[in-house]
């Protein structure tokens, strides 16, 4: 029977390996002889991570939790390495899975590949281009040494195909993160209490930030909120912070009647915020693909991304780190100008299912 081990190193991680496991119970139901270990490295602890959280993907706790956090990346890269790597020794699997771009995908493939264990890298392929980002490389040395590349776009494929990777070994499947979305979305749910009972939907903003080119240097930061501020009519912003961006912000003196600093939200509720916002203010990549599917415009603060197709093809653009470029998009976006998701293929909610069948053809 064959084994697989599905590693997640962030919280994240956890929303792209979920339909994996769902598309692996389903075959058990059915069956089919295969099973799977659920390891999470504990490369971020979050609080938030609680039983609740494993309830509301329908997946049951991780069979091992590394405790890997904290430190450097350099500490955290080898503690997650030698412990993985004990776990391997103890349950060694016939294939590991790993996601994203995180510290723990290049650590656990590296372990994996060193004990002579195929790597199946999902999500392969993507590229920003930007060596400065630590995800770059984690996603560069990771399809270096992988053995399976599962893509999330067409994109991605010509990147690995640039790269020397034979065409069998490219396996354009979709999206799991979307998998996750589609499937939760009936189950989306405005959070409760201020500022949120307030809210009118397609009347406020959702801003995102944790690059810290964007939160970490004050006169940067300060330029881009007044921007922000200036160009959103008064209308709210929800802006789930980190503290140090917090600090930051309190710092500056940065507050206005309509910018709202919160905690961090649960999967549900922040999507559901997402999905009934006017517009989505972000750095992050993973927001990009969430937003556009749900046809929400969204400005990403970048000077590149690793998600070209949500601008060809979905609801973002990008629009640079200089907060003066923002006003016009900024505008596009309060006159109801801006341009409808097209629809990426295979981001159909049945990718998780895609990659399972691929996996156990190969492993058989």
């Amino acid at each position: 029977m064959p084994l697989f081990t599905l590693v997640a190193g962030a919280r994240p991680n956890f929303m792209k390996i979920a339909p994996l496991v769902h598309a692996i119970q389903k075959k058990q139901r059915e069956g089919v002889a295969v099973d799977f270990r659920l390891v999470h490295t504990g490369q971020h602890y979050d609080k938030n991570m609680s039983g609740d959280f494993f309830e509301q993907l329908h997946i049951p706790a991780p069979h091992a939790n590394l405790g890997g956090g904290g430190g450097t990346q350099a500490e955290q890269t080898a503690a997650i390495l030698v412990a993985f790597e004990q776990e391997l020794m103890a349950h060694r699997p016939d294939l590991v899975l790993v996601v994203g771009d995180v510290t723990s995908t290049l650590a656990c493939s590296i372990s994996a590949k060193k004990l002579q264990i195929n790597v199946a890298h999902v999500e392969a392929g993507i590229r920003s281009g930007d060596l400065s980002m630590p995800e770059e490389i984690n996603r560069m040395v990771t399809d270096s040494i992988t053995d399976h590349f599962f893509t999330t776009s067409e994109i991605a494929n010509t990147n690995l195909r640039t790269a020397g990777v034979p065409e069998d070994k490219i396996h354009f499947v979709g999206n799991t993160m979307i998998d996750t979305l589609l499937a939760q979305m009936p189950q989306f749910k405005k959070p409760a209490g201020m500022p949120f009972d307030q809210l009118q939907a397609g009347e406020y903003f959702v801003m995102t930030l944790h690059r810290p080119a964007n939160v970490d240097q004050e006169e940067s930061l300060r330029e881009l909120m007044n921007a922000i501020l200036e160009g959103t009519a008064g209308l709210p912003i929800v802006f789930p912070v980190h503290p140090r961006t917090a600090k930051n912000l309190e710092r500056l003196g940065i507050t206005a009647p309509n910018l709202h600093l919160i905690g961090p939200l649960g999967y549900l509720e922040f999507n559901h915020l997402v999905q009934h916002a006017k517009g989505i203010i972000t750095d992050s990549g993973g927001v990009t693909e969430e937003a556009s599917v749900m046809n929400v415009p969204c400005l990403t603060l970048r000077d590149s991304t690793e998600r070209a197709e949500t601008i060809h093809l979905g609801t973002n653009e990008l629009v640079g780190t200089d907060p003066k470029n923002l006003k016009p998009y900024l505008d596009k976006i309060l006159r109801g100008e801006w341009k409808q998701y097209q629809g990426i293929p295979l981001w159909d909610g049945k990718t998780a299912e895609r990659i399972v069948d691929i996996l156990l053809k190969h492993s058989s």
